[in-house]
């Protein structure tokens, strides 16, 4: 089977898009494994299966996920691409956890960058001294005061806490100064990533509710730096940029 593909990447978040859904490929799971693969396959942090303004996410171990930030705001620009979208125009993009709207800021060649609407986000206290943030995805924050440990271990054993029976994504969070913050993130089913705007957005919901910094806010994470603000309703924005960066045929 021949499935052609487009990759692109949000500050060094990857994502592979396919047309199609997900039943068409027989084991979406397996193909997502398969794909990802970085050594056997093309290499990314997950799958996008899109049909119309429709997604279907699965994760580079081949579970399902409802939301990403940076992925979605890469299958806009996909769209753009494909569909020669104007800036300022409204995207709608339907994920497992709801409709989103990202509007194009502005488009250079094959870089987008969009302002992406999150809605309300929730956030109270979680297993062991962390902040549980509901932002269509869980995300476990921890507030530290360095880097300076291992992290990727504490992520990964925080990523199965009996607390979060689906697993959660993990963040570590460091102050900067009152609008900026700096993060390490542990992604569910992806393992350690350059970035997530998920991930992001979360950590500045908790950064700003532990009275650590306020909005608006950079965070800065390995792979660029993202923007999240609040508006006078609740919503959380999250502003970022997209690229495509190749396209091909994956043979199964």
């Amino acid at each position: 089977m021949r499935i052609p593909f487009t990759k692109a990447h949000g500050c060094g978040n990857d994502f592979l898009i396919v047309e199609g859904v997900a039943s068409d490929f027989g084991s979406p799971n397996g193909l997502a494994r398969a794909m990802c693969d970085r050594h056997n396959g093309v290499g990314a942090d997950g799958l996008y299966f899109l049909r119309g303004r429709e997604v279907h996410l699965y994760n580079s171990d081949g579970s399902p996920a409802t939301l990403s930030g940076n992925g979605t705001r890469c299958v806009a620009a996909y769209i753009v691409m494909k569909e020669s979208v104007e800036a300022g125009a409204i995207i709608r993009i339907e994920t497992g956890a709801g409709p989103r709207e990202l509007t194009l800021i502005g488009r250079a060649r094959n870089v987008c960058h969009f302002e992406m609407n999150l809605g309300p986000v929730t956030v109270k206290d979680g297993p062991e001294g962390s902040f549980d943030v509901a932002i269509g995805n869980p995300q476990c924050v921890n507030i530290v005061e360095s880097f300076d440990f291992d992290w990727q271990a504490r992520g990964a054993t925080l990523e199965y806490h009996p607390h979060y029976p689906d697993r959660t994504n993990v963040e570590f969070v460091r102050g900067v100064d009152r609008h900026t913050i700096a993060i390490r993130i542990w992604e569910r089913g992806a393992g350690w990533t350059l970035s997530s705007g998920t991930g992001a957005a979360a950590s500045a919901v908790a950064a700003v509710h532990a009275g650590i910094a306020d909005y608006p806010l950079t965070i800065e994470t390995e792979g660029g730096a993202l923007v999240v603000k609040k508006t006078t309703e609740g919503d959380i924005l999250l502003m970022g940029p997209a690229e495509i960066v190749a396209e091909g045929v994956f043979y199964r």
